[in-house]
């Protein structure tokens, strides 16, 4: 899953206003934030293995420390924390580390049995939604279509870039999306880590936007 949990971003704002759209798209990618960093380090692995399923050439053959449900958890309750520790706003924080968690359970809509519940060796669950790539593009869609509802209900621009900068968002996530559903597989691990870091280029756009809006 990619733009529904930028979706779950946008929707962040509507059960809290004081953070940042780019804090709330932080939160809800926080688990595919950290994970490209321990490919590159060989703490987590990946393989790339085409028709594994029907929407990602992605075999998730090791990746306990960031999408583990333990994990997720853990994350979710140290991500809240810090923000707690920054802004003092318990409900922020509760709300900001529910995103974190809520990535886990995105993913075991889409992911073939390989999620984790624990660390190590153990029982690994998943729904399989990509094995359908149909119901995939719909639920992903939907999800993604909801986020910027309502985060469109809550907020309103300040100036003609709040305006633009959103649109643009929007668009450029969805091209990504459908770039990487029908771009080949990629070369290497290596490339998987260093496009996954790039993400981090979106939140800082979910800054940008949020700067120039204002909550309604």
């Amino acid at each position: 899953m990619f733009i529904g949990h930028f979706g779950v971003g946008f929707a962040g704002k509507k059960f809290s206003k004081s953070a940042s759209l780019g804090t709330y798209f932080m939160a809800a990618q926080w688990i595919d934030l950290i994970w490209p960093i321990f490919l590159l380090l060989g703490i987590e692995k990946v393989e790339i293995k085409p028709g594994i399923s029907a929407v990602t050439p992605l075999d998730f053959t090791y990746y306990p420390f960031t999408h583990s449900l333990f994990a997720a958890v853990v994350w979710g309750i140290l991500f809240g924390a810090v923000y707690y520790f920054l802004k003092k706003n318990l409900k922020t924080s509760v709300v900001l580390g529910l995103l974190v968690i809520s990535h886990w359970f995105l993913d075991l809509l889409v992911h073939i049995p390989d999620l984790p519940v624990f660390p190590g060796e153990g029982i690994k669950v998943g729904f399989g939604l990509w094995n359908s790539f149909t119901a995939t593009l719909f639920v992903e869609g939907l999800i993604f279509i909801a986020g910027i509802y309502l985060y469109y209900k809550i907020t309103k621009s300040k100036n003609k870039t709040g305006t633009y900068s959103l649109i643009g968002l929007i668009v450029f996530l969805v091209l990504i999306y459908v770039s990487n559903l029908f771009s080949p597989p990629p070369d290497s691990v290596k490339a998987i880590a260093i496009v996954g870091n790039a993400q981090w280029l979106i939140i800082l756009w979910g800054y940008w936007v949020d700067k120039n809006r204002t909550t309604a």
